[in-house]
């Protein structure tokens, strides 16, 4: 996380724009970059964890992986791009020679999904929620219709993509997949929508640890274009009953499990916040003044917290703010940035 506990620093918050000064705190303490070669993390035995490199431009590892070594094969969390998932399997072939036989992605994104085909290359199969496809039927024109998409727009920024092919995942889950050898066991589990639509955590009862994917983040690395703020809150408030003591988030360092309680208090006092504008002033007046304070100040307060503002008030009132119609567009702008796109 950051130097500033969010839970204190939106405790101790009365005005709105307090929400958009701990945005600005969070852009401005992103974590000290994990070297592309850092060293695996062993969190119990056959349990391991690897921290991506989500600040240096183009790193082979951009989201943060995990797998698991079952008595047979090897269990991979997120394929990362195609380079972060060479990778990963070369990280792994020096810990076990057992095959790494499946590659859950935790939602549709590139440098979490991108990296499926090289995981089938080297006979691993990819798998995810149903939403997964569907998100990919909608953003992946290039390989379901004849339009360039994401996959396309990421080749123009990474070399890896384009020396490789998009590979959606074969094997689907709607609610719930399990993983058990008498040894190990691992709970694939869709708890709801939150950054994407097709968001799954894998969980591991016995240990206690739950890797989140981008649905818990440890940083400034939240992304609402493709998800729902009120939904968010509620999938976390799920994930929170499970009792995790170690959470492996999408981005950042591992953590512990009051993690999803930080993430979530951030969603809730932004929707709070702009929940309680709307209720004390007619539309008009809300619209007005949440779009002279956000445009006035835009360069504080950066594009991804822009675009969560712009988020929630279109969940809470069906209506887009005329005046941040872009903040979707750059906030997809810093998301690829911070995701190793650009």
């Amino acid at each position: 996380m950051c130097k500033v506990n969010r839970r204190e620093f939106l405790a101790a918050s009365t005005a709105f724009l307090s929400v958009a000064a701990e945005a600005e705190l969070l852009h401005g303490a992103v974590p000290a970059a994990a070297a592309q070669d850092a060293e695996v993390d062993k969190l119990a035995p056959d349990i391991y964890f690897h921290e991506g490199d989500v600040v240096s431009d183009n790193a082979p590892a951009v989201c943060n992986n995990g797998w698991i070594i079952f008595e047979d094969y090897v269990l991979v969390i997120d394929a990362n791009f195609p380079a972060g998932a060479e990778l990963m399997i070369g990280k792994i072939r020096a810990i076990t020679d057992k095959p790494v036989r499946f590659a859950f992605d935790t939602h549709h994104h590139g440098d979490h999904a991108y990296g499926n085909q090289i995981f089938v290359e080297n006979g691993g199969v990819p798998l995810a929620h149903t939403g997964v496809i569907e998100e990919m039927r909608r953003y992946e024109t290039g390989y379901y219709d004849s339009k360039p998409g994401r996959w396309e727009q990421a080749a123009k920024e990474r070399a890896d993509v384009r020396a490789s092919k998009l590979k959606p995942p074969s094997v689907l889950f709607p609610d719930q997949l399990y993983f058990d050898d008498g040894k190990h066991r691992v709970e694939l589990m869709h708890l709801g929508v939150a950054h994407t639509h097709g968001d799954a955590m894998a969980w591991l009862p016995e240990q206690k640890i739950l890797f989140t994917g981008d649905a818990c983040v440890n940083g400034p690395y939240n992304f609402v274009g493709d998800g729902n703020v009120g939904q968010w809150i509620a999938t976390l408030e799920a994930a929170k009953k499970l009792g995790a003591k170690t959470v492996c988030p999408g981005h950042g360092h591992r953590s512990v499990g009051t993690v999803l309680d930080d993430q979530q208090a951030f969603f809730k006092a932004l929707q709070g916040q702009v929940g309680s504008r709307m209720a004390n002033v007619s539309p008009d007046q809300t619209k007005t003044e949440i779009e002279t304070r956000y445009v006035a100040d835009a360069d504080a307060h950066g594009d991804l917290f822009r675009s969560q503002v712009q988020k929630v008030y279109e969940e809470l009132n069906g209506k887009k703010l005329a005046a941040l119609l872009s903040e979707p567009h750059l906030a997809r702008h810093a998301h690829a940035r911070s995701h190793g796109l650009a």
